[in-house]
């Protein structure tokens, strides 16, 4: 298992920058969109959606949406900032729901736990994800964006894994993952946080915010991400599996390896604009 997940790391990271580097805006926004649409496979039995029929209607749906998304805010042509902008506030008024949600676990499944729901929240969850990722490429020094995201969202993840298994007694969230402590919680912050501050210090001619803006974004950030994670954990508990898929040997599901990016990129995206970064 240890070398499954060695050998399937070491791919994704080489596809990713591989992707990075020499990949146009629009056609990176295409892989985007073919990674989220697997992820969308994963969520439809999440949802409920055992058969291949029902599966594939809904990543036809899921298709159609970011079809939609994309459309509306012309984001491979003059963006409508006004309607990116409106789409991700609304991406992230709709996770701070999710955070009341699994706060209140499992009483709230009551709310979301019908397949309808479950469905809507996938939507929710994968579309708004791809356009923050569409958009942060936009930018000038887009691709340094994206690895930022990732960067902050990875450094969440090692520093609550050390710190948890040094320190971890409190759990985080027992009746979601129960493997998630307050040590670990606030071991990734200050992962995330550190890393900003670093790379605020080295950026190639400078940030153009200030490190204060830069370190706020970054625990807002951080913490998304473990929200993201959560909320999977979440829907899967309902749903009864542990993971969303297979096919990522050694790491299980699509969905499992982009759950903290889903909810990290549009506050990102969000908080570069709240900043003035754009």
């Amino acid at each position: 298992m240890l070398k499954q997940r060695v050998i399937t790391a070491v791919v994704i990271v080489l596809v990713l920058f591989t992707a990075l580097a020499y990949l146009s805006m629009p056609a990176l926004s295409a892989v985007f969109a073919l990674v989220v649409l697997m992820a969308a496979w994963e969520w439809a039995n999440l949802s409920g959606f055992a058969s291949r029929v029902g599966r594939s209607v809904y990543v036809a749906c899921c298709a159609l949406v970011i079809a939609l998304a994309g459309q509306q805010t012309a984001i491979f042509t003059e963006l409508n900032f006004v309607v990116l902008r409106e789409i991700l506030v609304a991406a992230c008024v709709w996770w701070a729901i999710a955070l009341l949600w699994v706060k209140a676990y499992p009483l709230s499944a009551g709310l979301w736990g019908s397949q309808a729901m479950r469905s809507v929240l996938g939507l929710l969850v994968l579309v708004p994800a791809w356009l923050a990722l569409s958009y942060l490429r936009s930018l000038s020094g887009g691709v340094y964006l994206i690895l930022v995201v990732i960067g902050l969202v990875v450094a969440a993840d090692v520093g609550a894994y050390f710190s948890g298994r040094a320190f971890g007694k409190a759990k985080l969230a027992p009746a979601v993952s129960p493997g998630k402590s307050w040590a670990g919680f606030w071991g990734g912050l200050f992962s995330s946080v550190s890393l900003m501050a670093g790379l605020w210090l080295v950026w190639p001619g400078g940030m153009p915010v200030g490190l204060v803006p830069m370190l706020c974004l970054a625990v807002v950030t951080a913490l998304a991400s473990v929200l993201g994670d959560l909320l999977e954990s979440m829907v899967k508990r309902h749903r009864g599996i542990k993971d969303s898929g297979n096919l990522l040997p050694g790491h299980g599901g699509i969905m499992d390896r982009i759950d903290s990016i889903t909810a990290a990129a549009p506050v990102f995206a969000l908080g570069l604009i709240v900043i003035g970064w754009v």
